[in-house]
């Protein structure tokens, strides 16, 4: 009987993080929305706004075009299934859990290339233009962000011994790692890496319809209805696994490791939620602060990642070395 209890408890920690980041998903973009609206002096949507919108969408009709194929059907179901797994994997709030075993930076960086793939394959699908220029700029900035992505795995598992995530924060959050000039880096390719994948400013603006400069609005602009809903949702996901990650691989504390207590995972959470909250906050404090991009520029703004990636498994073989 105490088995038992201990597999369901363990099942419930579980599945509070797997359903933590699609509840609070919509808050974040609506906190990030606010806080950039009021640093361009105005009043802004809700918080809750985001929520209303996925609720409006799943309740109209999904039109769809003469010439699509299944794949523009099941794309939007499959990026949010795939970016919800991704994200109920990395730790949140506590290591060692139920699924911790299978959360490996391997595999979401493998998970999230999976997703890009079928949204850029949707894009092309209905065969418009906007289509296929949103899906060629987002393989071109994924041929850029993901090699800085795997440079920044490599770092982080130079320190830590391993790509498991609940072992690396477990690893950060109680040994005497110390300050890194190698992990500075890496939160800076990061950085970079997080806001093209976002496909936030410098890189892309969310809340333009511009043809020239969109990239994720163009591969969605022809989805409607419960279709529009689930790659909203999964982008808003997709924002807060990136946010988790860096809270994960960077700055871990008030994560519960060793004690199994409720009141241990409670403060755990609140915590988790607090720095969740600053980045969604200082997200739009840097966007409003720069102008947005033009396309030829992204190879120098992702290049920046992938030196600064290099660079810091650069310092970890040279510091080995002596």
């Amino acid at each position: 009987m105490a088995m038992i209890f201990g597999f369901l408890y363990e099942l419930a920690l579980q599945g509070v993080q797997m359903f933590i980041v699609v509840l609070i998903a919509p808050l974040v973009m609506g906190v990030t929305r606010k806080v950039r609206a009021h640093l361009l002096r105005r009043i802004g949507p809700p918080l809750l706004q985001p929520y209303f919108d996925i609720w409006k969408l799943m309740h109209k009709e999904a039109v769809l075009a003469h010439n699509a194929s299944w794949i523009y059907r099941v794309a939007p179901y499959f990026v949010f299934a795939v970016t919800w797994v991704a994200a109920a994997l990395i730790p949140t709030y506590a290591s060692g859990l139920l699924f911790s075993w299978s959360a490996d930076l391997i595999a979401i960086v493998a998970l999230l290339g999976t997703a890009r793939f079928s949204l850029a394959l949707a894009g092309m699908d209905v065969g418009t233009a906007f289509g296929g220029l949103g899906s060629s700029r987002e393989m071109m900035i994924a041929s850029l962000a993901e090699p800085a992505m795997l440079l920044i795995v490599f770092t982080v598992a130079l320190v830590a011994g391993t790509t498991q995530l609940s072992s690396i924060a477990a690893l950060f959050s109680t040994a005497a790692v110390g300050l890194r000039v190698s992990l500075a880096l890496a939160l800076f390719a990061m950085m970079f890496v997080g806001i093209a994948e976002n496909a936030r400013i410098p890189i892309d603006n969310p809340a333009t319809h511009l043809e020239l400069t969109m990239v994720h609005e163009a591969m969605v602009l022809e989805y409607s209805g419960r279709h529009l809903a689930m790659i909203e949702a999964a982008a808003q996901v997709k924002l807060v696994l990136y946010f988790s990650l860096i809270i994960c691989l960077f700055v871990p504390f008030g994560m519960a490791t060793g004690e199994r207590s409720l009141a241990a995972f409670a403060f755990a959470m609140a915590v988790y939620l607090a720095k969740l909250f600053v980045l969604a906050a200082l997200l739009p404090v840097g966007e409003t602060a720069l102008a947005k991009m033009r396309v030829f520029r992204y190879p120098v703004f992702l290049g920046g990642a992938f030196a600064a990636g290099a660079l810091a498994v650069f310092l970890l073989f040279v510091s080995r070395g002596f």
